[in-house]
């Protein structure tokens, strides 16, 4: 009789214990979907505004340049090999994606949800690649221009030509430290989101572990 009173407790002890490994389940599920969001420091936000806004500032520098650069190859049509990087118009589609990324991350700042988190780390991917392909671009240029400097011996107007080439050497070099400067913000950015989702994942995986 004891030995089936025992066999009866058993299966009590058993069924008292199965609430608290089902109330566990719904604090995993909660951790992977809104830990990620509401994790972001107060630091981080500031900073991620910060970068956004240098972004902004360097695409519309880059893009008034551009727009200047292009009405001085009208002007200066006859010295159009000082001009190369506006036949590329990376002058004009380039910063569109620099501010548009730093809007973004200035938004993600100001009120971080899931979208525009991936949206911010999905586009500062693309203005990285973006800003590699410039920088190619303007040292293309600026190579060129070395060369065209040797041409202004045989123009007719010498002075002007070296002139015009000065001016557009200078006016590339401006973009190319600005386009330096996207490409580096847009990989930390990067870079900060990869490693703040690292983390997240880790706590998430622990969380587990913990309730059991």
């Amino acid at each position: 009789m004891a030995s089936q009173g025992v066999g009866n407790e058993e299966p009590g002890i058993a069924s008292t214990g199965s609430p608290p490994a089902r109330q566990a389940e719904p604090e995993v599920i909660n951790n992977s979907v809104y830990q990620p969001i509401d994790g972001l420091q107060n630091h981080l936000k500031e900073k991620l505004q910060a970068l956004g806004a240098v972004q902004i500032l360097s695409g519309a520098i880059i893009l008034v340049l551009g727009v200047f650069l292009g009405s001085l190859r009208n002007i200066f049509h006859f010295f159009s090999l000082f001009f190369f990087i506006f036949y590329t118009a990376y002058p004009l589609w380039g910063p569109i994606f620099f501010i548009v990324s730093g809007s973004l991350s200035v938004a993600t700042g100001r009120k971080p949800t899931r979208a525009l988190v991936q949206n911010t780390f999905g586009m500062n991917i693309a203005s990285a690649t973006v800003a590699l392909v410039g920088f190619v671009f303007l040292s293309v240029n600026l190579a060129v221009n070395k060369q065209s400097f040797k041409n202004c011996e045989s123009s007719q107007s010498q002075d002007l030509c070296i002139y015009v080439g000065i001016f557009s050497n200078g006016l590339m070099s401006v973009m190319l430290i600005l386009t330096l400067l996207e490409l580096c913000i847009s990989i930390s950015v990067s870079a900060m989101w990869c490693v703040k989702s690292s983390r997240n994942s880790t706590e998430v995986i622990s969380t587990p572990s913990n309730s059991v």
